[in-house]
């Protein structure tokens, strides 16, 4: 800070923009095989002209500049973030505002850094080059399911389909695998609408034989519900299948289907509901109508808690220091939500409402538990000095879901253990448990916990007396702990049944067991570092 105002250094810039950039590429390769490919395909074209350009400099040594794309960058939407693609690359004045002098630049270093990157680029794209779409199984399977469902109908006659993709490319490789096989097998139409070019369909307007707009399509797919005998009295024929990005997913009446595929698993879970909601209305003469999720694999587990385990440790060293330069968290953070979203939407029933103003990375993150905690030691300095065991009590609030009981934070001292590996804050675990022994909230639920334990303790600079008061009552004075002692062993028992759990289930998963690996022997394990003691104002709660 200077003179009271932030102060946004070019470094953290371009930090923020690797890791857009990162998730941007993650984005295209959950959606489709193409969308990656034509990506990286840019990136090599921006990468040799800009070093075309260097030549160019070194050799004539004119004055040339080059474009800053961050401001483009920072405002990227789903379907035109192939930043680098459109202009080609070869007008400086189209792009980014701001024109950067070569001469400015240290060349040598930069022209290094581009050429590795373009090797990189290069062996992604001869690897991606050798998937045809022959050889791509997502896609593959999306036809198999859409024979099967054209063959087997939900409802009497009904063979439909809306296929919906984040990516205008993915919409147009969909299409041109699909369409013309599923007319010359199926004799049945196919549509495509992208918010990026024009609309397509392999059924054409009578007289000109051209392609229908927007709106006509939409009529094609869903005649029932947009009223085709008003609207194209003279067009006989239907759209059956229809793919389509999210430019369609509000404000469409499309009920006529009864089957929608998610190609891919737009980033926003308010998508989602959109999207089926263009199905899911008032006025379907539909018995049942069915949802298919297209979900990424994340098998990136053991990367993502190898990149957490390590971030846990520079987070100490943010907090003693000055809470920069932490090269990992941008990174890492973007990859743990996006597994944590995909669990939330695959195992949760998520409401429209409680997602009003859609779901950012820093929803699901612990960043503003960090900065709590970073101002709170520059504040009242180093915690390392503070002795473990140590208690404070706060109110029950039940609406608020603070219920009476005991919020444990625990230190794990067997570091081969990561229960679950689901445990963000390794090797410190939180879990809530409740007077009468049952966990309102285990160890999984970080999030969670720390807002109850935030909303409850922020801004308490002094002891509440009413409640402190009433729990020396119930402890006599802090010298009988029984209470609070059985309820920390049913708190490491309570760990270990979710453990024992989650190895069951893998057994019978995809992916690897956890069964008999890195076990929990129990108490001897953890040792109690502080707890929070919910007391209800009455005395028959302990």
């Amino acid at each position: 800070m200077e003179g009271g105002k932030g102060k946004l250094r070019q470094a953290d810039r371009e930090r923020s923009l690797q890791a857009l950039m990162t998730t941007n590429l993650l984005k295209r390769l959950e959606s489709s095989v193409e969308a990656f490919r034509l990506t990286l395909q840019s990136l090599h074209d921006n990468h040799t002209r800009t070093l075309s350009k260097i030549d160019s400099y070194k050799v004539a040594g004119s004055t040339e500049s080059v474009s800053d794309w961050t401001d483009r960058l920072e405002t990227l939407e789903a379907e035109d973030d192939d930043v680098f693609a459109g202009n080609g690359g070869v007008d400086d004045e189209i792009g980014g505002k701001v024109k950067i002098n070569l001469t400015d630049m240290d060349l040598p270093s930069w022209e290094h850094d581009l050429k590795v990157d373009l090797e990189v680029i290069s062996a992604l794209l001869d690897s991606m080059a050798k998937v045809t779409p022959e050889d791509d199984a997502k896609l593959q399977h999306l036809k198999a399911l859409v024979l099967d469902k054209i063959e087997k109908p939900i409802n009497d006659g009904n063979k439909k389909i809306l296929i919906f993709t984040a990516f205008a490319d993915t919409a147009n490789y969909l299409y041109n695998n699909l369409a013309e096989d599923i007319l010359a097998t199926e004799g049945l139409h196919t549509g495509k609408v992208t918010g990026k070019d024009s609309p397509q369909s392999t059924l054409k307007a009578a007289k000109e034989r051209r392609n229908y707009d927007f709106q006509s399509l939409l009529t094609l797919f869903s005649p029932r519900s947009k009223e085709k005998a008003q609207v194209l009295p003279n067009e006989s024929a239907e759209l059956d299948l229809l793919i389509g990005t999210d430019c369609i997913s509000e404000g469409q009446n499309l009920q006529d289907c009864d089957f929608l595929i998610n190609y891919d698993i737009h980033w926003n879970p308010v998508r989602i509901i959109q999207r089926f909601g263009r199905i899911d209305r008032i006025g379907s003469i539909n018995k049942t109508i069915q949802l298919a999720n297209y979900w990424p694999d994340i098998s990136l587990d053991e990367y993502i808690n190898l990149k957490e385990r390590v971030e846990n440790r520079m987070v100490i060293a943010d907090v003693t220091a000055t809470g920069d330069d932490n090269v990992l968290t941008a990174k890492s953070s973007d990859i743990s939500y996006r597994k944590e979203q995909l669990r939330r939407l695959q195992e949760e029933v998520i409401e429209l409402e409680d997602l009003k103003t859609g779901v950012s990375i820093t929803d699901l993150g612990l960043n503003d538990f960090r900065m709590d905690l970073l101002n709170y030691v520059k504040t009242n300095g180093d915690l390392a000095s503070v002795p473990n065991g140590m208690h404070a009590v706060v109110p029950a609030r039940p609406e608020v879901g603070l219920h009476s009981g005991v919020i444990f934070a625990l230190r794990n001292l067997n570091h081969g253990v990561n229960i679950n590996q689901q445990n963000r804050l390794h090797p410190y675990y939180l879990i809530y448990i409740a007077g009468d022994g049952q966990v309102i909230a285990n160890h999984t639920e970080v999030k969670s916990l720390l807002d109850l334990v935030r909303s409850s303790c922020k801004g308490q600079v002094e002891p509440i007396q009413a409640v402190c008061r009433l729990f020396n009552q119930l402890t006599d004075e802090g010298r009988d702990m029984k209470a609070c002692s059985d309820l920390l062993s049913t708190a490491i028992r309570s760990m270990i049944d979710v453990k024992e759990e989650k190895d069951l289930d893998s057994l019978f998963s995809g992916g690897k067991t956890t069964a008999l690996v890195n076990t929990i022997a129990g108490l001897d394990d953890f040792e109690l570092v502080a707890f929070l003691v919910v007391q209800e104002s009455s005395q028959e709660e302990g």
